[in-house]
C-alpha cells in the first residue's frame, strides 16, 4: 500500500506527472538516436534447427562432399495451355545461356539447357507437352532479400528476351506463364508477405483499438491515453531490441515484430484500461483528482504488476525451446510487455494526471458535490442521483453457482473434447495464398509431374569401400518413392554416396514427413545387408522432407517441455500473489480447460467455415503460452478485487460486487484483445490468420465465460474453503474480535 501510494506521488504529483512524462520523451528519443531500430535487424532466414539435428547434419555432409548440392534451387516453371511452342523452348534456352555467361546476384549455377539439342529438351516436357521445369541454383549463404534480387534480374532478363512479362500472365492462359517455386520461390514469397503485411497490420491494429475505444468510453482524449502509451512503449522496444540483435544477443524476424505489435496494443490496453478504469470510478466519491489517482494506482497497480509478470514469465518459458521460431519470440515478447507494464504504471497515471477529468470529456465523472455546484452556476436544479448500475451477472453467480459451474464445464468440455479432432500440418505452401507465385508454380509442377520433384530428398551413404549397390533398388521398391537419380561420389570422400529420391506426394506434406524414419531404416537395412559396421551412423537424410521431419520433432519435444514449465511459473506466481492453494488450483484449471475449448472451437470455426483442412504445427503452443498468461491476467484483475472487499463486507456480497466492479473495465480490454488478435485473420498468411482467430477465441471465452461467471461461482461454492490455507474470518467475527 505505501509502496504504491509512494509510486503514485512520483509519477503523477503536480510537478512528477511532467517529469516523468518528459523522462519518456527523453529517453525514447535518445533510444531511437543511438541505437537502431528493430525492423533493420530482422534476419528473416535464420535456422531454426541445431547442428545436432540430422538433417542439419546431412546439409554438412553435402556441403562439404557435394559443394553443388549444398546450393538452394529455384524451380522456374515455365507454362503455355496446349503447349509450349519452338520458339518458348528456343528462348528458355537463350535465358540458360545469358545466365551461364551472366549469372544473376548470388547464382551459383545453371543447368546448361542452351546445350540441348530442341528434341532432347522436349523430352524434359510433361507428358501434355505444357510444362517445363528449369532449375537456377543460388548461394546457400545469400539471405532472402539478396536471393529475391537475384530473382528480380533473372525475371527482368526474361521479360527483355520474351517481349512481354511471363511471370505476369495468368497460368490458365493461352500465353506462355512462368512462376518461380521451390526452396528459393517459398522462402522469398514467406518473406514478402510479412513485409508486406507489416504497415497493414500496424494501421489495421491501431484503427481497431481507437475505434473500440471510442465506441466503449465515447471519449477522444481517453481514446488516445493508451494509444500513447503503446506509442511510447513501442519507441522504446524497438531500438532495445534492434540492439540487442546488432549485439548477436537476440534474433529477430518479421514474423515475430509483427505479432509483438499486436501483443503490444492488445495486452497494453488492457493493463491501461485497469487502472482508468479505477481512476474513473473514485472520481465520483473524491474531488481531488490527485488523491483519487494516487489510490487508483494503489488499487490496481498490484494487480497490473502481477498480471504483466505473468505474461512476461509465461513468454521468458520459450527460451528453453530448441526450435528456433519459438526461441526467437522469448526475448522480444517478454521485453515488449515488460516495457509496456512499466509504461502503464508511470507513463498513464502522468497523462491522467495532466488531463485529469478531462481524460473523459465529454462525459466527465464528478462527486455529486460538483455536479450540484455546476448545475447551481448554470441555474439548473441539482441532478438526482446516480442509480447505482444492475449487477445482473454478480447476482445470479451468488444466487446460482451450482448450475453455472455445471453448465460453464459442459458447454466448455464439449468444446475441449473437440480439440482432439484437430488435424494439423507442416506445409509451409499451405500457408500461402492459393495466388501466391511459388504456391501457383507449385501446383503446376504437383498437376504436370510428380510433385516430389520440388524438393528432393537427400539420402546420404557412408559405404565404407562396401559394394551398396542394392539400396537404390531398394529405394526404388518403396511405394511413396516415384524416383532414384543415379548415386553421386563425394568430392573427398568416394565412399560417401548421395541419392536424390523424389517423392511421390506433396514432399512439404505430413504423409512425406512421416516416411522420412522408413526411408532411414530402408537404407540402414540396405548398408548392413551389404557389410558396413555401424549402418545406423553411416546414413544421413537431407533435403526439405526431412528438415521439416525434424521440425515437427523439435517441435514436438519444446511443446511437451514447455506447457509444465509455463503452468508451474504460473501457479507459483498465483500461490505468491493470492496465497491460497486452492484459488490458485480452480484458476489454473480453469484456464487450461478454457485453452482446449479455444482450440476445440477453434478448429471448427477455422475447418468447417474458413474451409481449413488442418492446421500449423506451431499454433497449439503459441495459442497455450498466450492464452494461459493473458487469461490469468483477467482471473488475477477480478479475484483481487473479490480479495480486497471481503475484508469489508461478507463473502459473497464481495464476489457479487467484485463480479459488478470489474465486468465493464475486463469486457472492454477482451473486446480489444481479442480485436486485436482478429486482426491477424485479415492477412493472407495462414498461420496468423489461424493463429489470430484460436487466440481471439480464447480470449472472447475468458472474457465472457470463465472470468464472469466460472471462477466466481467457484469461489461462492468453497466460501472460506478458497482462501486455503490462508485464514478467512468472516466480517461479522472481525468486528467482535474488535469490539472485545
Amino acid at each position: 500500500m505505501q509502496e504504491s501510494s509512494f509510486l503514485g506521488r512520483w509519477v503523477a504529483g503536480k510537478r512528477s506527472r511532467w517529469i516523468t512524462l518528459l523522462a519518456w520523451i527523453v529517453a525514447v528519443a535518445l533510444l531511437n538516436v543511438l541505437l537502431p531500430a528493430v525492423g533493420g535487424q530482422e534476419k528473416n532466414n535464420a535456422p531454426n534447427l541445431s547442428d545436432s539435428k540430422p538433417s542439419v547434419q546431412a546439409d554438412a555432409i553435402t556441403e562439404k562432399e557435394f559443394p553443388s548440392g549444398a546450393d538452394i534451387p529455384a524451380l522456374f516453371v515455365w507454362h503455355r495451355e496446349g503447349g509450349l511452342t519452338d520458339d518458348d523452348l528456343g528462348k528458355i534456352q537463350l535465358l540458360s545461356e545469358k545466365l551461364t555467361s551472366e549469372p544473376a546476384p548470388h547464382q551459383t549455377t545453371v543447368p546448361p539447357l542452351h546445350r540441348m539439342p530442341l528434341q532432347a529438351l522436349k523430352a524434359q516436357l510433361s507428358e501434355d507437352g505444357s510444362t517445363l521445369v528449369s532449375p537456377v541454383l543460388f548461394d546457400k549463404t545469400a539471405d532472402t532479400d539478396q536471393l529475391g534480387e537475384g530473382l528480380d534480374k533473372i525475371k527482368a532478363e526474361a521479360a527483355s528476351l520474351f517481349g512481354a512479362d511471363p511471370f505476369e500472365a495468368a497460368t490458365g492462359s493461352s500465353d506462355l506463364s512462368a512462376r518461380v517455386s521451390g526452396p528459393v520461390g517459398i522462402q522469398v514469397d514467406a518473406t514478402g508477405l510479412f513485409k508486406n503485411a507489416d504497415f497493414a497490420l500496424m494501421a489495421a491494429t491501431v484503427l481497431l483499438v481507437l475505434v473500440l475505444l471510442l465506441l466503449i468510453y465515447r471519449s477522444p482524449i481517453l481514446a488516445f491515453i493508451p494509444l500513447i502509451a503503446v506509442g511510447f512503449a513501442y519507441g522504446a522496444v524497438s531500438p532495445i531490441l534492434g540492439w540487442m540483435a546488432s549485439e548477436g544477443w537476440i534474433t529477430v524476424d518479421s514474423q515475430g515484430i509483427s505479432i509483438m505489435t499486436v501483443l503490444l496494443f492488445g495486452a497494453g490496453t488492457d493493463y491501461c484500461l485497469f487502472l482508468i478504469a479505477r481512476f474513473r470510478q473514485l472520481l465520483k466519491t473524491e474531488p481531488n483528482k490527485f488523491a483519487a489517482l494516487r489510490r487508483a494506482i494503489t488499487d490496481s497497480s498490484g494487480a497490473i504488476a502481477m498480471s504483466g509478470f505473468t505474461v512476461v514469465l509465461a513468454l521468458f518459458a520459450l527460451l528453453l525451446a530448441e526450435y528456433g521460431a519459438y526461441h526467437r519470440f522469448a526475448a522480444p515478447f517478454s521485453i515488449a510487455i515488460l516495457i509496456m507494464g512499466v509504461a502503464s504504471l508511470t507513463l498513464v497515471p502522468a497523462l491522467l494526471a495532466i488531463f485529469g477529468r478531462a481524460s473523459f470529456w465529454p462525459i466527465i465523472p464528478r462527486t455529486k458535490e460538483q455536479q450540484a455546484e455546476r448545475a447551481a452556476s448554470r441555474g439548473k436544479p441539482a441532478p438526482a442521483a446516480e442509480k447505482a448500475p444492475r449487477n445482473r451477472v454478480g447476482s445470479l453467480v451468488v444466487r446460482r453457482p451450482w448450475t453455472i459451474v455445471v453448465v460453464c464445464v459442459v458447454v466448455l468440455g464439449v468444446l475441449a473434447g473437440t480439440s482432439s479432432q484437430v488435424k494439423f500440418t507442416y506445409d509451409i505452401l499451405s500457408s500461402f495464398p492459393k495466388d501466391m507465385e511459388s504456391r501457383e508454380g507449385f501446383a503446376l509442377i504437383g498437376e504436370k509431374f510428380s510433385p516430389g520433384e520440388l524438393a528432393p530428398a537427400k539420402v546420404i551413404v557412408d559405404s565404407q569401400g562396401k559394394d551398396v549397390s542394392g539400396l537404390a533398388e531398394s529405394l526404388k521398391s518403396l511405394d511413396y518413392i516415384s524416383s532414384v537419380a543415379e548415386p553421386q561420389v563425394g568430392s573427398s570422400n568416394p565412399n560417401i554416396l548421395m541419392y536424390e529420391v523424389q517423392f511421390a506426394m506433396n514432399p512439404y506434406s505430413l504423409e512425406a514427413m512421416g516416411h522420412i524414419p522408413d526411408l532411414r531404416e530402408t537404407a540402414q537395412s540396405a548398408l548392413t545387408s551389404a557389410g558396413v559396421a555401424d549402418a545406423a551412423g553411416s546414413v544421413w537424410i537431407g533435403g526439405q522432407t526431412a528438415e521439416q521431419h525434424d521440425n515437427k520433432v523439435t517441435g514436438d519435444r519444446d511443446t511437451k517441455v514447455i506447457i509444465p514449465v509455463v503452468i508451474g511459473l504460473i501457479t507459483l506466481l498465483l500461490l505468491l500473489y493470492l496465497r491460497s492453494v486452492v484459488a490458485t488450483a480452480y484458476l489454473v484449471l480453469t484456464v487450461i480447460l478454457s485453452y482446449f475449448s479455444a482450440l476445440g472451437l477453434g478448429w471448427l470455426v477455422l475447418h468447417y467455415l474458413m474451409g481449413a483442412d488442418a492446421i500449423q504445427g506451431a499454433i497449439p503452443l503459441y495459442a497455450f503460452v498466450f492464452l494461459v498468461a493473458l487469461g490469468e491476467d483477467y482471473n488475477i484483475f477480478m479475484i483481487s478485487s473479490i480479495w480486497q472487499k471481503r475484508k469489508v463486507m461478507p463473502l459473497k456480497q464481495a464476489i457479487k460486487e467484485g463480479v459488478g466492479e470489474t465486468g465493464s473495465v475486463i469486457t472492454s480490454a477482451g473486446l480489444i484483445l481479442a480485436g486485436t488478435f482478429a486482426v491477424l485473420g485479415t492477412l493472407p498468411i495462414q498461420v496468423l490468420v489461424q493463429f489470430g482467430t484460436v487466440t481471439a477465441i480464447g480470449v472472447l471465452l475468458d472474457t465472457f465465460v470463465v472470468r464472469p461467471f466460472l471462477v466466481p461461482a467457484i469461489t461462492t461454492l468453497l466460501g472460506r474453503r478458497a482462501f486455503w490455507p490462508g485464514r478467512y474470518e468472516p466480517v461479522e467475527e472481525r468486528k467482535s474480535a474488535r469490539a472485545e
